[in-house]
């Protein structure tokens, strides 16, 4: 029993400095930032008691919030789509290469970019072919200058290029993710699955799926929420333009703060961030605690 206490104590304070830090760079600023939304401010000068009254302006006024919520959400259903695409891909390099690690590399050294290089990159080729935009001078040369764009400017296409740009920046993240998944699952799985007749992706269905699970969920939880807090991609290739056309909820949220000198009202656009991501885990979790019952 004195062991179990002096244990325990040991384990109190090797993790009290790292709870305590966590809770001062996390918690406290969402309490903060959730109390701001209660004030109009401009976040120099004197703050005064509103209440609700930026959420409910957030809520019912103000035009530019919902279309941002609808195209954020958007963000991250574009996101998790291409987790299934980095199972299969991370399938196949297992299944059919015999030293895989150097193409796995290869697909992840977009994720090892800065998002501002990655930015400008694709601002160039997405620019009009007259300016030496690659996209549109490959359509040319194809014969298919109908389907030349102003890729960024243009209010149907644009919030599209951004997820295509987002999309091939974390492929290779997710591709390691599962890759490093499948590697851990045993041979001997297979193995005894070859000798029952199941081989390729027969084994797959009832060997790889069941056993990924964990880290499949892992993938679309980091990609859901991360699209959910998108920001730098979007201000350095769009700055949410044109005519607010790829305004992200961040975006929104840095619109109203620092360029409106709205802090409070910026402050109720990132509470209410907070919430839908604690939300998405939630039910992320919650899903996949019932897929993990179902195959268990």
């Amino acid at each position: 029993m004195n062991v179990l206490k002096v244990s325990r104590l040991t384990i109190t304070l090797f993790v009290l400095p790292c709870l305590l830090i966590y809770c001062s760079m996390v918690f406290i600023p969402i309490l903060v930032s959730l109390y701001s939304g209660l004030l109009d401010w401009n976040g120099i000068g004197k703050a005064t008691f509103v209440g609700l009254k930026n959420f409910g302006n957030l809520f019912f006024n103000d035009p530019v919030f919902w279309p941002s919520v609808r195209r954020t959400l958007m963000f991250a259903v574009f996101s998790m789509a291409e987790i299934p695409l980095a199972l299969l891909v991370a399938i196949l390099l297992r299944r059919f290469i015999k030293r895989p690690n150097f193409l796995v590399s290869s697909y992840f050294l977009p994720v090892i970019l800065s998002v501002v290089v990655v930015g400008q990159l694709w601002k160039t080729i997405y620019n009009p072919a007259s300016m030496g935009g690659m996209l549109n001078q490959v359509l040319i040369a194809a014969g298919l200058e109908s389907w030349t764009r102003p890729w960024l400017t243009d209010p149907a296409v644009a919030m599209y290029a951004l997820y295509f740009v987002a999309l091939w920046q974390y492929l290779g993240y997710h591709t390691l993710i599962q890759f490093t998944g499948i590697s851990n699952i045993p041979g001997e799985l297979y193995e005894a699955a070859r000798i029952d007749g199941a081989e390729g992706f027969k084994a797959d269905r009832h060997i790889t799926f069941p056993l990924i699970i964990p880290i499949f969920k892992i993938s679309i939880v980091l990609a859901f929420i991360g699209s959910l807090q998108a920001f730098d991609m979007v201000m350095v290739m769009t700055a949410g333009g044109p005519a607010h056309a790829t305004d992200v909820i961040s975006t929104h949220m840095y619109n109203m703060s620092f360029l409106s000198m709205k802090y409070g009202y910026g402050s109720a656009i990132a509470a209410f961030l907070v919430a839908v991501c604690l939300a998405a885990t939630l039910i992320i979790n919650l899903i996949f605690n019932s897929l993990e019952k179902r195959f268990s």
